[in-house]
């Protein structure tokens, strides 16, 4: 097992409606895996459709056997990629118009009857990851694989730039212990049991943080330690 560690650093504002407080579109700081995963490696490994169309275009497909675009298919490859931890992080606050639509009204306390003003109604406010924010992540990969130096990420397809470096005296180990790199619980193996955490709530499924384990596990020569028998959707059952 190949185990590669990617420094992320923003080229632009990163965008996703991680919570969604009135008009307030909030971005998490950490970077979800599976988004990570699509930016990296769609066409690559993960087949993308030239136009979906009817319910498969609405409906996500990020565990689904049957559909093209699934992450499965990096299981197949052998292929694992871990969320990213913020290093150095800060926001940009910035607000935004949406079109004037009938069918969408505000109630009376956020400025109903707005479009007698002279000021739109429909806006919003996103808080976005800023450009120079720096993130780390892991991938794992059965054998050596080519990591693209630029990606795309989120709403906003923000450039990001990837410096990759192949980590060596790797050490495997089980037992108890600690790991400060968040997870994707539903990506653990079913030998690995989770025994304390932070949840990060984000979607499409809540990532944990500083989360104490029990298992077989990787540790890295800065003590940073990762759960072997990762893969997607390894923990649905």
């Amino acid at each position: 097992m190949i185990i590669y560690q990617c420094d992320l650093t923003l080229h632009d504002n990163v965008f996703f409606a991680s919570r969604e407080m009135g008009i307030l579109y909030e971005t998490e700081k950490y970077l979800h895996n599976w988004a990570l995963s699509f930016a990296f490696f769609e066409t690559a490994y993960i087949p993308k459709p030239y136009r979906l169309q009817g319910e498969a275009a609405q409906k996500p497909t990020y565990l689904e056997v049957n559909q093209e675009q699934s992450l499965l298919h990096l299981n197949e490859a052998g292929i694992y990629v871990f969320p990213a931890l913020p290093i150095t992080w800060s926001y940009q606050v910035n607000t935004f118009k949406a079109a004037q639509v009938t069918y969408y009204g505000k109630s009376a306390q956020f400025g109903g009857e707005g479009a007698r003003k002279n000021y739109p109604v429909n806006y919003g406010r996103a808080k976005e990851l800023a450009i120079g924010s720096h993130f780390k992540t892991y991938i794992l990969a059965a054998k050596s694989i080519i990591i693209p130096h630029w990606i795309r990420l989120g709403k906003w397809s923000a450039k990001i730039k990837v410096d990759t470096t192949i980590i060596t005296d790797v050490k495997q180990k089980s037992g108890e212990y600690i790991t400060r790199h968040p997870l994707n619980p539903l990506d653990l193996s079913t030998t690995t049991r989770l025994l304390l955490y932070n949840r990060i709530v984000m979607p499409p499924s809540s990532l944990v943080s500083q989360a104490q384990l029990s298992g077989k596990y990787y540790e890295l020569p800065d003590q940073t330690c990762l759960p072997l028998g990762v893969a997607y959707g390894a923990n649905i059952k």
